[in-house]
Parts: structure tokens; sequence; C-alpha cells
């Protein structure tokens, strides 16, 4: 990550600079405002462009369309990754109960990152826990594809619904025997 008054000045000076280039911000025909044009070619300059212009007040001249549509799929972003993230620690679980004998350290540092990074998830966007059991069980059958590709032990021999709780999964001192 930047940081320090150097480089923070360094990038707020690029920022400007870019948003000076009135070659990306003039109306072509069939287009509402340079904000919408500006979102087919530069994505970057359109996020700051149109947060200046919410911060000036200038709500007429934002594009609202495409404010809407990158809003709603962020939300869907963070729940894509809190099923991916959940799929990983279940099919890990699985494999430390399932395949004792070939227990490691990687296998234990993915289900520790994984916890750590659902629980940041969730810290983040706490209402991404309501629907937590539907998103457990959506996880859980796509551990079970990949336990099996993985492994080579038949998704049939595992539970038809997720073994662990929530709250199993997200213990700390959870390892399932």
């Amino acid at each position: 990550m930047i940081s320090g008054p150097n480089n923070m000045d360094t990038l707020t000076q690029a920022h400007n600079d870019t948003l000076a280039d009135s070659s990306l911000l003039h109306d072509t025909p069939g287009s509402d405002t340079p904000a919408r044009d500006l979102y087919e070619v530069d994505f970057y300059q359109w996020v700051f462009y149109n947060a200046d212009l919410l911060r000036q007040g200038r709500f007429a001249e934002i594009d609202l369309e495409n404010i809407i549509e990158e809003l709603e799929s962020m939300a869907r972003n963070n729940k894509r990754e809190l099923l991916s993230r959940l799929k990983v620690l279940i099919m890990h679980l699985l494999k430390w109960q399932y395949q004792p004998k070939l227990r490691s350290g990687s296998w234990s540092a993915t289900i520790r990152n994984q916890r750590n990074e659902i629980k940041f998830l969730l810290e983040d966007s706490p209402s991404l826990k309501y629907n937590i059991e539907t998103v457990i069980a959506k996880g859980f059958i796509a551990a079970k594809e990949d336990f099996e590709d993985e492994t080579g032990i038949s998704a049939n021999t595992l539970p038809e619904t997720c073994p662990y709780t929530f709250e199993q999964l997200m213990l700390r001192g959870f390892w399932p025997e």
C-alpha cells in the first residue's frame, strides 16, 4: 500500500492531471453526460470524476446509471468472495477430517487464512452474515465436488449437508477429527 505525504501528493497530482485531460470529457452524440462517455473509455478516471462531481454537489452531471450498476456489482462481488472463501475453508476441513494421514502445515495455514479473511470480510460487511446458512450450503456443494476431484474420494461418502456450523467454521480451535 502506498503511504506517506509524498506518495499521496504524487497520487493526488496524477489524479488531478488525469481529470485535467479534457479530451476524455467531451460530449459525444447520443451521450447524456461526459461522465457516461468516460465510463467506456477510462474506468479509473470515471470513478474519480464522478466522486468529484458528488463532492461538488453537481448531481445532475453524474453518471447515475453506471454508478448504480457498479455499487450493485460491488455487493455481488463481496457475496461471491464470501462463498469462495467458505468453499475453500470447508474443502480443507473435509480434507483434514477425511485424510488425517495427509494433514499438512499447508492445509492448516489455508484453514487459518480463510477463517481470518472471512472474519475481515464480515467485519467490513456485517449484513453478509444474514443468509450465511444458505451461503454455507452452496459452498459445501462446491467443496464436495472439489474434494472429490482433489482427493479421489467419492463425494457420496460425505454428508448431504455441511457437517460444520458457521460457529465451528470460524472457531480457531476447531479441527474436525
